[in-house]
């Protein structure tokens, strides 16, 4: 049967000689798996630049419940980014949050206040001309409110990681600054130094370790910790 829906492109892998396995997070399906055919051909007419990460798209798709991977008929994009692909700090936050989604995003279900939000927040990292080296950050604290552990304040965080590890307490000035963050949206984000922010997301990767299961490590964020420094 064939369902209409919008998509956040995940992640694709080669598939045989010319065609794809790519995952994507659908509006109404939640996350999903699609076989594109042909598509590394010389003579296709796809374009496989639109499976990049991040890529939002208008889909239509076959969907057979009892298959762990379908097809998609029809696909465009479905808006446009203008300054992520060509400004290597935005480009690299778009790395990470790919990753950070890939490792979150579990639930085969529709959850539209999840996929809107990600949207939403994707399009207002592209619009910001300035000051979006914490973005990365907000998303996180933001996007636990979906996964069902809203993060709150930068006390239960710290308090949280600081029971089940070593880890020891941080600088007052930077859970105010956790604290200001969790609070603000993120065009309202506080200037911040890239070992505050290195230091906080390290904490926020450790409190999502804890509360979802097989989160592991996060490779992106040494080139992203490098590039925002």
């Amino acid at each position: 049967m064939l369902y209409k829906t919008k998509g956040i492109v995940l992640s694709y892998i080669r598939y045989r000689e010319s065609s794809i396995i790519v995952k994507i997070y659908t509006e109404i399906f939640g996350l999903q798996s699609y076989i594109v055919n042909g598509i590394r051909s010389s003579k296709s007419r796809q374009r496989i630049a639109l499976y990049q990460p991040l890529t939002q798209l208008d889909m239509v798709k076959y969907q057979k419940h009892d298959k762990d991977i379908n097809r998609i008929s029809e696909y465009k994009c479905s808006a446009y980014y203008t300054t992520i692909p060509n400004d290597i700090r935005k480009s690299s936050l778009a790395i990470f949050l790919t990753e950070i989604l890939i490792k979150a995003l579990k639930e085969e279900s529709e959850d539209h206040e999840l996929f809107q939000f990600i949207t939403d927040s994707l399009l207002i990292l592209d619009h910001m001309g300035q000051n979006f080296e914490s973005f990365h950050i907000q998303f996180m604290c933001k996007l636990s409110k979906y996964l069902g552990f809203s993060i709150l304040s930068a006390e239960e965080v710290f308090g949280q990681v600081h029971l089940h590890t070593n880890h020891q307490e941080l600088a007052k000035f930077e859970k105010d600054l956790l604290d200001r963050l969790i609070q603000v949206n993120y065009q309202e984000a506080p200037v911040s130094n890239g070992a505050v922010r290195r230091d906080l997301v390290e904490i926020l990767i450790k409190f999502y370790k804890l509360h979802i299961a097989s989160f592991g490590e996060v490779k992106s964020l040494s080139i992203l910790s490098e590039v925002l420094h």
